[in-house]
Parts: structure tokens; sequence; C-alpha cells
């Protein structure tokens, strides 16, 4: 180890005193400072005959010489490793600059707030009421002359309606329903010399529905009926009235199940409540009605009013128990056409009253509509009828402007 700190100690002495400004690229002075290499020549010159030129690079063969022998494990790499790695470009006259950038003094970044903003979310109370309606006023006419040789007479109509509808849905297990129906219609025929104007469709009804949620689509249900009308009830050429308002007044409550109907791609909608237990609460407030079973004209004029309308003779009210259906059903059978349609049916198990309305809409235009109304009703509490017995029928077509929101 001495020797081999004397050896370079030597060669650096050596290569200080040899080394003159002329020297060139060849020189052997970097062999020192750089990682120890196995170079080919070292052993060739120190074995020559011939003495080197240069002393300095006689003196730095000896140093890497004595390394060689005494501390190979010094040496890292040998000359043919070079070789084959590649030699340092020579092509480059220019030196290599590097391109430094002044950018101009930031701004200092502001406070950040107390409050961070939400990036346009908005939060929103829950909206548990939903509210909508629609309504018509149409006009049917229907003119024939004097002469016409089938007969007939010229009659005029006007129809109004109005649906207005308040729901509630907490998005849990309580739902309620609220629809308010109101329409009201009147006619005049030149064979009616006692009525200028008399009703032809009258109707105030209103529906209400408190729900539990059961299953998805079945709910504990508690549902209020009441319905009446609007104006007198009269028959062509006859001076009588034979309904009124609040003669009849109807209440009927029923405890049950209300499924939710949705079908054919949500096409078909509405709901079907089944009531086993119901009450149906009718009052009638007027008197001077024909008699349900008068059989004379003089007996209809002194009969009490309330018996036509299954109430017995002597009372204003009556009280049923018993148990219901209701179906309130709406199809749209395509863009232009609607089937709306309502079934009732109450049975004491004394009597029986079902009603069945159906409305098929047909859009003309955005804003004018023509409707077909058909209604079947059955009612055995009144005296049959010799051609239709406890059943009977209405029907009308009309067409106006319509309007929904």
């Amino acid at each position: 180890m001495r020797k081999l700190s004397l050896s370079l100690a030597a060669a650096c002495a050596l290569s200080a005193s040899a080394a003159q400004p002329n020297d060139t690229l060849n020189s052997r002075l970097y062999r020192l400072f750089t990682p120890l290499t196995f170079y080919h020549n070292v052993s060739g010159n120190m074995l020559s005959l011939s003495q080197s030129a240069n002393a300095a690079d006689e003196a730095v063969d000896q140093a890497l010489m004595s390394v060689y022998l005494n501390r190979p494990d010094l040496v890292k790499t040998t000359e043919t490793q070079l070789q084959e790695t590649g030699t340092l470009r020579q092509d480059i006259d220019q030196p290599i600059e590097q391109r430094v950038e002044l950018t101009e003094l930031a701004a200092p970044m502001p406070d950040e707030p107390d409050v961070v903003p939400t990036s346009g979310v908005e939060v929103t109370k829950p909206k548990f009421w939903t509210r909508k309606g629609d309504g018509f006023l149409q006009f049917m006419q229907n003119y024939v002359s004097d002469n016409w040789y089938k007969g007939g007479e010229s009659t005029y109509s006007l129809l109004g309606s109005l649906t207005l509808e308040a729901n509630y849905d907490n998005k849990g297990k309580w739902k309620w329903d609220n629809k308010l129906e109101a329409k009201l219609g009147f006619l005049t025929a030149k064979s009616d010399s006692l009525h200028k104007w008399k009703s032809n469709e009258d109707l105030l009804r209103l529906t209400s529905k408190v729900g539990l949620q059961a299953t998805k689509r079945w709910y504990y249900t508690l549902q209020l009926l009441a319905w009446t009308q609007f104006a007198r009830g009269l028959k062509s050429n006859d001076h009588r009235t034979y309904s009124d308002f609040f003669s009849p007044f109807n209440l009927n409550a029923g405890l049950g199940m209300d499924y939710k109907v949705e079908a054919f791609d949500k096409k078909l909608t509405g709901t079907v409540n089944l009531s086993p237990i119901a009450l149906n609460y009718r009052y009638v407030g007027r008197t001077g009605f024909p008699k349900k079973n008068a059989q004379t004209v003089d007996e209809a004029d002194i009969s009490w009013f309330p018996s036509r309308h299954g109430i017995d003779d002597g009372e204003h009210y009556k009280l049923d128990p018993g148990s219901q259906v209701t179906a309130d059903l709406t199809w749209k059978l395509n863009e232009n056409v609607t089937w709306k349609s309502r079934f009732w049916a109450f049975t004491s198990y004394k009597r029986a009253e079902v009603e069945w309305e159906n409305t098929f809409q047909l859009k003309v235009s955005k804003y004018i509509t023509a409707n077909i109304f058909l209604y079947p009703r059955f009612d055995d509490g009144n005296a049959p009828d010799d051609d239709l017995g406890y059943w009977q029928f209405k029907e009308y077509t009309s067409i106006g402007l319509s309007y929904s929101f």
C-alpha cells in the first residue's frame, strides 16, 4: 500500500513538472483522475526495450501498473469495454450554454374565503305537493228545419268542465290525493215550452284519499267521496223539479286498500280502491220531488220529495253501511286519443248502485278537442223502467276548447 501511494505521488509530481502548455489531448494524465481502467499499452510500455519520449506518460504507466499488480480489485473496467461503449463526439466545436428565462415577480396569492363556493350546486327543499288541472268549454248544435221529412227538432247545448288535483307524497310511506270535479251543461230545445234552458250535465264531486304504503303498489287507504249538483234537474214540458243543489247530497267513506296502476309503459295509469268497509250517507234537503212509485200526476205532485232518491217517506236522509269498489284510470291510447274511465260500485247488501263514466278525448289541436261521453248506471233503489229495468244511460258528443295546466 505504501508503494502504491509513493507511485501515485511520484506520477502526480512528474505530471505537474512535465506538463507543458502545448500538451495535446492524447496525454495520459487524465487516467489518474478517472475510474481505474485496465489499458493495454500500460503493460506493453513497461516491457518495451525502448524508452518513452514523455517522462510524464512513463510515470503514469508505472503508477497504473503498480495498481494492477497490488490492487486489481480497484480496477472496474477495461479499455476494450470503453471502446465498445464509444467515444466522445468530436463534431461539437461550440460550447453548450444553458438558456435561463427570467419571469416577472408573481403576485401574492389571495387569501381563501372562509366559505368555499359550492360550484353551482343548489340545495332545494323537497317538493311534496304536486298540483295540476284541466278544463274544457264545448258547444254542441243540431239544426233540423221544420219541414224536415223525418221530423226532429233543433237543439243547442253548452258544456263546461273543470278538474283540479292537489296530491301530497312525502317520498316515504304517506300520500294524500285530492281531486275536485265540476261539470255543468245546458240544453235548449224548441219543443220545451216551459223551460228556455235546462241542465243536461251537472256534477260537483270531491274525492280525497289518505294512504299508508304497505308494499310497492298497495296502500292502506281511507277514502272520502262527496258529490252533489249545481242547478235544478228538469224535464221537458214538466213543471216539477227532480233534483237540486244538496238534493241529493252523497257522502261516502270507505276503509280498505288502494292499488297504484302503471301498465303498458305507463300509458295506463290510475288507482283501484277496494273498501270492504264503507258507509254511505245520502241527504235531501228539498221537499216536493215526485214520489218514486207515483202512478199519476196528482199523486206525484203531493208526494214527499226525498222518496225519489231512495229515502223513506217523511225522512231527509239515509245511512247505509256496505262495501264499495272505485277505479279511476287514464289510458293514453296514442298521441291524440285518451280514454278516461271512472268506475264506482256500492252495495248495502239490500240495494246496489253502479256507475261507469267513460270519456274518449280526441285531440284535434293544442287547444281544441272532441269528446265522446258514455255513462251507463245501475240503481235498484228505484222502481224499474219498462224498457231498461234498473239500468240508466247517458251519452253525448262535443267539440270545443280545452286547456291543461
